[in-house]
């Protein structure tokens, strides 16, 4: 028994040992494969305006010498903040003196000693007189503060044109978001520019319940448009809450009554590869997706065809809206020109508003039949939302105007028009009530994107924004489609079918809101921005546990595709030149585990208008692909590798989430 213990002890001691060298061995392996250079951090704008807010002061500064801050947080040049202390509570009151009466903007702000007063609407390359007027201790007290700014970007868009009808309006501005060139920003009823923001923002603009604007994000999810999410800021350029989404963003989203937003996003995991054909209810609170809304689901992808469609882009939703009175939701396909109506508890379909050729017979009972006179269907539409009247008001870009080819009618004798439609749901008929835009031609007619607004009973926005003229011609593609374009947007205000206000500009804009400067419900406040939601965890195509693996140093060939490293707040970021004919991995080492995430060297998926051609030029040179892998589902420290064509190079830096 002895013999046999001391046996199985020198046995248990060899095992020991070769188990201690081989961990010597991997464990210095390990070392070889951990990298030491830390990859480039790229501040997020909720990170850096947490900085500046750290060195606004009121303490020491009076009414009569207060604290001015032109352009608080970088981003928005015609705002400041004006920051002062009182012995008393008081209501300040400030007025920006402008041009004209329509043009002047007034707020009185909550009673408090502290004071953070947000001022919006300055001139450019002026300068402005803010006026500040307190009631303390009995005193009335009045301060003139002179705000100098800057001048307008030497690429800012001014209008061709405006008309104004003054009488009939008030001292609102129009802000625009926009599509191709340009800011997003905000006109007022002379024309000038009175606001806009310097970083990127897309798609529609609005104010939500408490004052505040709902923008998109300024990073790609995908491209070419598809945006991370929504920032909620002020027009200081100040976020409180950015809302990140797994499908990310585009087009249109709606602020629902309990405050949770509707948004148009994707399932970019869909087994068909296909994009803008997914809605999801956002929690406001939470940023958690607690409702899903696929369209695979209730049409058929072959039906409707547009001269657009393509079988990864057949519906190309681009507006959502929610009726509370019939509980439904209403988007619009321009791919299949057509306006639906669902159920919002069952998912169902509810309706559909369009021409039904070319739709299968099982959807024909969902089509309504027009009656009365003078009526056209809608194509390619935009911006489609019910009524408080229940009628459905759309932009009908009024493309082709048929869903036969050989009955195509040309741009230059096409029109762009708002309408609005009133339906008969128990009786499936429709009528056409109203319109503007037929009557302009081809010079209003706008082939995408566009707008159109309901501000009250027969008081109306249409806005063309995307009218394009190749050679002088009208065309009927989108700006960047062909060289010698010439680009107008067209807005026109309606009221009794008068128009009250137009403003032309030489580019094309998405859309057009008006809205007031101040807001009675808006409250600014300093603090950290909420980050809601999630960006989803990055699929990994391969995976493996291996202690040794040959990695190359970078050479010629590795610098040859300019591949640039960098990590954002919650994802990290890889950029690079390469052929359709490579194959691509980023590779994340951890703990002798490899991680490999495929780069798709494509256009396609998730290019929406753009066609999957690659030119001469892009074959022979490559293109620029951006990966992206997020932080869900990754902690810790993570050398970064590359595999190009089956070689592994070691970029000798490292991510850590």
């Amino acid at each position: 028994m002895k013999k046999n213990s001391k046996s199985g002890i020198f046995i248990l001691s060899i095992f020991i040992v070769l188990l201690l060298v081989s961990f010597f061995f991997i464990t210095r392996n390990d070392k070889k494969y951990t990298n030491t250079k830390k990859t480039s951090q790229i501040i997020s704008l909720g990170e850096e305006q947490y900085k500046k807010e750290k060195k606004f002061k009121t303490k020491g500064f009076s009414i009569e010498n207060p604290n001015v801050i032109l352009n608080p947080y970088g981003n928005s040049p015609l705002t400041a903040l004006i920051l002062f202390e009182t012995e008393e509570e008081v209501r300040p009151k400030v007025t920006i003196v402008g041009k004209d009466e329509l043009s002047t903007y007034t707020n009185t702000f909550e009673k408090s000693k502290k004071h953070l007063l947000p001022i919006y609407g300055l001139y450019a390359d002026t300068l402005n007189q803010v006026i500040i007027e307190i009631d303390e201790n009995g005193e009335k007290i009045s301060k003139t503060v002179e705000i100098k700014t800057e001048k307008l970007p030497e690429n800012m868009i001014l209008p061709t044109s405006v008309f104004s009808n003054k009488e009939k309006l008030q001292n609102d501005l129009y802000f625009y978001t926009p599509s191709s060139t340009g800011y997003t920003c905000a006109y007022d009823v002379n024309g000038d520019v009175r606001w806009y923001l310097t970083n990127y923002a897309l798609w529609k603009i609005d104010r939500l319940e408490n004052g505040h604007l709902l923008v998109s994000t300024e990073r790609l999810i995908n491209s070419p448009y598809y945006m991370t999410g929504l920032y909620e800021i002020d027009l200081l350029g100040k976020i409180y809450t950015e809302f990140r989404l797994e499908g990310g963003y585009h087009h249109d989203y709606y602020e629902m009554e309990n405050g949770n937003l509707l948004i148009a996003s994707d399932d970019f995991n869909n087994d068909d590869g296909t994009v803008e054909d997914y809605i999801v209810e956002v929690d406001r609170e939470t940023g958690k997706i607690i409702k899903r809304f696929d369209l695979k689901n209730l049409l058929n992808m072959e039906d409707g065809k547009s001269e657009n469609w393509t079988s990864y882009d057949w519906f190309h939703n681009n507006s959502v809206w929610y009726d509370k009175t019939t509980n439904s939701i209403t988007l619009s396909g321009r791919h299949q020109d057509a306006v639906i109506n669902i159920d919002y508890e069952s998912g169902e379909l509810n309706w559909i508003i369009g021409d039904p050729t070319s739709w299968s017979e099982e959807y024909q009972k969902y089509f309504f039949k027009p009656v009365g006179d003078n009526f056209e269907w809608q194509w390619s539409q935009h911006a489609a939302m019910i009524t408080p009247e229940g009628y459905v008001f759309l932009l009908d870009n009024g493309n082709n105007k048929s869903k036969i080819k050989e009955e195509y009618v040309p741009a230059e004798d096409s029109y762009t028009r708002g309408v609005i439609y009133q339906i008969d749901t128990q009786n499936m008929t429709i009528e056409q009530r109203w319109e503007y835009g037929k009557e302009r031609g081809s010079e209003f007619y706008s082939p995408y994107i566009s707008d159109v607004d309901y501000l009250g009973e027969n008081h109306y926005i249409v806005h063309s924004g995307g009218i394009v003229y190749v050679d002088g011609k009208n065309s009927n593609q989108p700006a960047g489609f062909s060289k010698n374009a010439t680009l107008v947007s067209d807005t026109v205000e309606l009221m009794n079918d008068e128009i009250i206000f137009e403003l032309k500009l030489p580019t094309n804009n998405y859309r057009v809101e008006k809205m007031s400067l101040y807001h009675e419900k808006e409250k600014f406040s300093l603090g950290e921005v909420t980050r809601l939601g999630s960006l989803g965890k990055t699929e990994v195509e391969k995976e493996k546990f291996q202690p040794f693996l040959s990695a190359k140093e970078i050479d010629d060939t590795y610098q040859s595709h300019h591949i640039e490293i960098t990590k954002e707040i919650d994802r990290l970021v890889v950029k690079g030149q390469f052929l359709r004919k490579n194959e691509v991995s980023i590779v994340l080492y951890r703990n002798m585990n490899w991680k490999y995430y495929d780069v798709v060297v494509s256009k396609k998926p998730y290019t929406a208008l753009c066609v999957d051609l690659f030119t001469e030029e892009e074959d022979k040179n490559g293109i620029s692909i951006t990966k992206y892998i997020n932080e869900d589902g990754l902690i810790g420290k993570y050398s970064i590798y590359i595999e190009i064509d089956g070689i592994l190079y070691n970029t000798k830096e490292y991510v850590e989430f």
